[in-house]
């Protein structure tokens, strides 16, 4: 055998005894007379000695040839250790080495395999398997996988089935764009990676197989982002014969138990948030409720005053920011430049400060007085040592903005603990959302979601006005779910399809397997989906979720270690029957 054990594994009771190990060559301090190896696997690390009273002369030699990342094989006797080390757990032990094989070489590699490394993200990711060999990119790939195992016990515990979904699809026009992929044997002909599984699960409702799950991998071509990735992977989930809160009380429960399991956390019940309220009190869909400040509406306490900017403003919102009166005229001026930037967009800010005697001093002065002032404190309940801060102009734009700001102050305070958890489910989102280019309306979710109850006959009268049966589930500002109850009967998804633009040709020819499904019984039902690279990142403390992703591509899409993509070969090209200009 290789090994008897690992080289996290040793331990006092062990001396005397005789083992073999196998691993990485971490370092070496050789003092000539003496060599000291650090011999490292996924499970720790094994100080090694070569002395040269007691270790033959060939095998000084050995131990003096071998270079970091030497994959090594040995045999020794445990003995204890003379200068222990409290940092690691076998660092009361040592092996004295009697025989040592070289099973491979190693070049130096670019970067140091420690901790705290020496490599840049790009080089790093180019020799991905050297740096999932450093503890935090391993802790992180073995995290992901106990998520991932508590959650298919957990949905496997209650009934839940995992059914694998095809890979090789139709392409549809809703949601993002597709990846597609030519078919040799239909020429001219493509299927298109899933966005997700979201029919196929419909039709196993329909199949009866009323709970269904699956850890799946999805494909989207879009922009990248810290938190997106061209493949990533869903906690796909679906019931028959359930309501909208069947759904919330199931999923509320996988989620309390990951938070308990992973995270040692217990928390009560979720919050339930309108998504009018959402967008009103935090500027956003997905707010992060672990600290206040709240918007505060101010067009009716101060559009009665000459200054102009308010008073052509659409809307004029505050936030309060708790003890941030602190703050210079030189940090609130680079607070201002901050939002003016193009990210962000705002054309400028307006402050107050709340003075701990109760008065107030503000940058428009000029144009309000002190009993004006109390009324916006009031209006964002701001207390004396707050900060007022305001922005004005069109109603959307100058929410979002605000909402940027508020977790920009949010960083900057530290109350974005990440070992504090607040999840909550936002609820009752819009059906249809107005495209301001086109002037059409598409689906906010997607077009299989249910309108409310009572609320499919607005869709001819007031269509921006009927709500979905949709909800998402939101942790410490993250969206890490969403789903809704679906449409179940061709009527009504019909219907849908028209309002969204498609003829009843085009509704055929995409969605007709779906629809004729729907003509043999089908129950009602309903999911959700969670994204796992997300939920795992932020269980693990972090938002970044390339650092949970064993081989991630990079933010142009690329797979930097495989170069991918890549171009096809012209005799590839020409089976595809694609014509491409190679040289572009």
């Amino acid at each position: 055998m290789y090994r008897t054990h690992t080289n996290g594994q040793l331990r006092t009771e062990h001396i005397g005894q005789e083992v073999t190990l196998a691993g990485w060559v971490q370092k070496t301090r050789d003092k000539g007379f003496m060599v000291w190896v650090d011999l490292r696997d996924r499970y720790g690390i094994t100080q090694l000695i070569f002395d040269a009273q007691r270790t033959e002369k060939g095998m000084m030699e050995q131990a003096q040839k071998l270079g970091r990342e030497f994959v090594i094989q040995i045999s020794g006797t445990v003995i204890e250790r003379e200068s222990k080390n409290p940092n690691i757990p076998t660092g009361d032990i040592e092996i004295l080495v009697s025989k040592v094989t070289i099973l491979n070489a190693s070049l130096t590699p670019p970067f140091t395999i420690e901790d705290k490394t020496d490599g840049g993200e790009d080089l790093r990711m180019k020799y991905r398997y050297l740096d999932i060999r450093r503890n935090p990119v391993r802790e992180n790939l073995i995290f992901r996988h106990k998520v991932s195992m508590a959650v298919r016990n957990y949905l496997s515990a209650e009934g839940f089935v995992d059914v694998e979904t095809p890979y090789l699809i139709k392409s549809t026009p809703e949601g993002a764009r597709d990846f597609v992929v030519p078919s040799r044997m239909n020429q001219g002909q493509f299927y298109a990676l899933p966005q997700s599984p979201q029919t196929f699960k419909q039709l196993l409702m329909v199949g009866g197989l009323d709970k269904y799950f699956q850890i799946v991998k999805c494909f989207r071509d879009e922009d990248l982002r810290a938190d997106r990735q061209p493949e990533f992977t869903q906690i796909d989930c679906e019931m028959a014969f359930i309501e909208q809160e069947d759904i919330l009380t199931m999923f509320e429960g996988l989620t309390r138990h990951l938070l308990k399991e992973i995270n040692g956390v217990e928390v009560g019940a979720f919050p339930r948030m309108q998504y009018d309220d959402a967008m009103r009190l935090y500027g956003n869909d997905k707010p992060d409720i672990r600290f206040g400040m709240k918007f505060g509406e101010l067009n009716d306490i101060v559009k009665h005053k000459e200054f102009k900017v308010f008073n052509t403003a659409e809307l004029v919102v505050g936030i309060s920011v708790p003890g941030a009166n602190s703050f210079t005229r030189k940090e609130i001026d680079k607070l201002i430049d901050w939002v003016k930037r193009p990210q962000v967009g705002a054309l400028g800010m307006v402050y107050c400060r709340c003075n701990d005697d109760g008065s107030f001093k503000s940058s428009v002065d000029k144009f309000y007085d002190q009993e004006d002032f109390a009324k916006w404190a009031e209006a964002t309940g701001a207390s004396p040592g707050d900060l007022i801060c305001v922005l004005s102009g069109e109603t959307n734009k100058v929410r979002a903005q605000l909402s940027a700001l508020r977790m920009e102050l949010a960083e900057r305070l530290g109350l974005r603990n990440a070992s504090v958890f607040a999840p909550l489910w936002v609820v009752d989102f819009p059906l249809l959302e107005l495209d301001e280019e086109t002037g059409n309306y598409h689906a906010m979710h997607h077009p299989f979601t249910s309108p409310k109850p009572g609320q499919l006959e607005l869709l001819d009268t007031h269509p921006a006005d009927v709500k979905a049966n949709a909800y998402d589930l939101v942790l410490n500002g993250n969206e890490i779910g969403g789903g809704s109850i679906r449409i179940h009967d061709k009527q009504t998804q019909a219907i849908m399809l028209r309002h969204l633009g498609f003829s009843e040709q085009e509704a055929k020819a995409q969605f007709g397997f779906l629809m004729d499904a729907f003509e043999y019984g089908a129950p009602p039902h309903g999911g959700i989906a969670f994204g796992l690279d997300r939920l795992v990142a932020i269980l693990g403390g972090q938002e970044t979720i390339r650092d949970f992703i064993a081989f991630p591509k990079n933010n142009s899409g690329r797979d930097v270690m495989i170069d991918a993509p890549a171009p096809l070969d012209q005799a590839q090209l020409t089976e595809l029957n694609l014509k491409v200009d190679i040289q572009a």
